[in-house]
């Protein structure tokens, strides 16, 4: 099959970081344009690529199938449109659209056109979270009745120059970092009952929320998702405990991001590898024996995000991030919002 032709609607660190390496490395996927407004940097690393100087070149060129969508959270919903409009399949950058409203509407266009809808959520391949995953399906710790997620960070200074730390619509933290937990909550426990969020600005001189603490309600199971800028000294990224024991992962995040910054090969040699020291430890009853031993990290691999995209695009087979369920993280961080507001639980099934 010949491989998928591709738009990038910018270049900065998601574009040059992610999507642009992640595509090249794929055989399913030739980057054919991308959008840069003054530099050519896209052009010196992908000689074959087409720099141009706005989105409506992408929009207008009939070649193109697949535009990616990552340009500032604001945009995310006005030029998903347009690309699905102009015929093209689209995958957008987290978080899916600002609103639930957008959302909607996104998602009923993309049907209307027939055209494949999803969002990046590449957090899924996480090395430690596709192990979490394997314990939680395998029931290794019995009936789950408490996970607690975090997403901690050291960055005690507002980065400069960038759209992410100035205020309004779409910007903080929960967008930012939230949009990759919510979707891995979503993955192994689906809607909440109900979310009970606190989160606000902890750094000095900082104009977006730079925290969250959200608890989310199941039946017979609580959720806690965290993520701070402020945390030096992280602890575990995972717990999972159950009726019968416990999986605690390591606070170590997956080594893609770096390696994908340090101009490592997708899929190369030990991709997504992580050293024994980081694997999560399980102490649970299987079977009424008592096992207590480390798990190895399964490696993790964003290229399994685009293998799902060029299957559905060229094959037509089902995505595995749905544009509803993008669409429901969306729901989830309005909700936390709403809920800190009001300093109150905000029920879901309302």
């Amino acid at each position: 099959m010949k491989p998928i032709k591709t738009a990038l609607l910018s270049y900065g660190m998601s574009g040059e970081v992610f999507h642009a390496p992640l595509l090249h490395a794929h055989p399913g996927f030739e980057i054919t344009t991308v959008v840069q407004r003054t530099r050519n940097t896209a052009k010196e690393h992908y000689t074959s690529c087409n720099v141009v100087r706005s989105v409506d070149e992408v929009f207008a060129d009939p070649s193109i199938e697949l535009v990616i969508v990552n340009t500032p959270n604001e945009l995310h919903f006005n030029q998903a449109s347009r690309a699905i409009l102009a015929g093209k399949h689209v995958v957008v950058e987290k978080p899916f659209t600002v609103t639930v409203h957008e959302a909607d509407q996104l998602i009923e266009l993309a049907k209307e056109k027939n055209r494949v809808l999803t969002a990046f959520q590449n957090r899924r391949w996480d090395g430690d979270f596709l192990t979490l995953k394997k314990v939680f399906d395998n029931g290794w710790v019995g009936r789950v009745v408490e996970f607690e997620a975090h997403y901690d960070r050291f960055r005690n200074y507002v980065e400069p120059n960038t759209w992410k730390e100035e205020a309004g619509i779409g910007k903080g933290i929960l967008y930012n970092l939230g949009s990759h937990m919510l979707d891995q909550v979503l993955v192994l426990f689906g809607m909440p009952e109900c979310i009970d969020a606190r989160l606000g600005t902890q750094r000095t001189g900082g104009k977006v929320d730079d925290f969250y603490d959200l608890r989310l309600t199941y039946p017979g199971v609580n959720v806690i998702v965290k993520s701070s800028y402020l945390v030096r000294e992280q602890g575990p990224r995972y717990q999972l405990h159950g009726t019968e024991g416990s999986f605690v992962t390591a606070s170590n995040v997956d080594p893609q991001e770096q390696a994908l910054k340090e101009k490592k090969v997708p899929g190369s040699t030990g991709w997504g590898t992580m050293p024994e020291t980081a694997w999560g430890k399980l102490n649970t009853t299987i079977k009424g024996e008592h096992v207590q031993k480390k798990i190895e990290t399964i490696p993790g691999n964003y290229l399994g995000f685009y293998d799902n995209v060029f299957a559905a695009v060229r094959k037509g087979e089902a995505l595995m991030v749905k544009p509803e369920q993008a669409r429901n993280v969306i729901r989830l961080i309005e909700a936390a919002y709403e809920s800190n507001k009001q300093r109150k639980a905000i029920n879901l099934n309302d």
